[in-house]
């Protein structure tokens, strides 16, 4: 029979392979970025979000804050790395007042996290006093992280199309939020249970909404399509008339 410490070690791989694949979903963005050399209207709040995120997190897996948390560090210590990339790219290619806010965010981000570990770690004694207070602060951040997509699941429902609510992205927050809740039970863990289980119910929310609008959005698309091919058709016929005259006039010119 597996044991709960192997079990718990499979199902936290499974959740560093999946939440990484969710730390590279922002690629593409940063691809158009990187082509246009501009973030035009794009936010860096959810980067900054997610890097403070990660930072509390790899402060809670440590040894000498909550031991046997090995995964958790090494997921959120890539999710730092990854990050900060984004966010270094975000200040290259911004205007200099977006610039100078970010750098700030990040340096006080920074400074945060800093703090709290001094405190933490020179001010508390136990690994058990030590986990509830940084635990309680990653769910703070976690939550607000998750809530995120409800702005977005606010607009699928107002407008019934998730055109603009990635599946695929949906689905990987699913798994990750699954995986992760899992891993917490098998040897509970109320600071990992509480932000990825509300994580797996607001993903389930979001893969219910794209079961729902996905007919009308797909009929959304095919009508845009076609309102589009009937006025680049109805363009032809006006740009055809002028030509059409002119020719006429031509040969009428020429009988003469």
């Amino acid at each position: 029979m597996v044991s709960a410490d192997i079990a718990r070690t499979a199902v936290g791989i499974l959740g560093n392979i999946i939440a990484f694949f969710l730390f590279l979903s922002p690629v593409p963005t940063f691809v158009t970025i990187w082509k246009k050399r501009s973030v035009e209207q794009y936010s860096p709040i959810p980067y900054l979000a997610t890097f403070i995120n990660c930072m509390v997190w790899v402060l809670y897996g440590l040894p000498m804050v909550h031991p046997h948390s090995t995964l958790v560090v090494t997921i959120n210590g890539t999710g730092c790395v990854i990050e900060l990339v984004y966010l270094i790219l975000f200040i290259v290619f911004s205007n200099r007042g977006n610039r100078l806010r970010v750098i700030m965010i990040a340096i006080v981000e920074i400074i945060f996290v800093a703090v709290l570990a001094l405190l933490t770690l020179t001010m508390v004694h136990t690994t058990g006093r030590r986990s509830m207070i940084v635990g309680t602060i990653c769910i703070l951040f976690n939550i607000m992280m998750y809530a995120s997509p409800l702005s977005v699941m606010k607009l699928v429902i107002r407008t019934k199309s998730v055109e603009y609510m990635p599946f695929f992205l949906s689905f990987a927050a699913f798994g990750n939020g699954l995986a992760w809740t899992t891993y917490a039970l098998i040897r509970f863990d109320l600071f990992i249970t509480v932000p990825n289980g509300l994580g797996t119910l607001f993903a389930a929310a979001q893969l219910t909404l794209y079961a729902m609008f996905y007919k009308s959005t797909q009929r959304q698309i095919a009508e845009r399509k076609q309102g589009k091919v009937e006025m680049d058709l109805a363009q032809v016929v006006v740009t055809a008339e002028p030509i059409e005259k002119a020719q006429n006039a031509g040969h009428e010119a020429r009988r003469t």
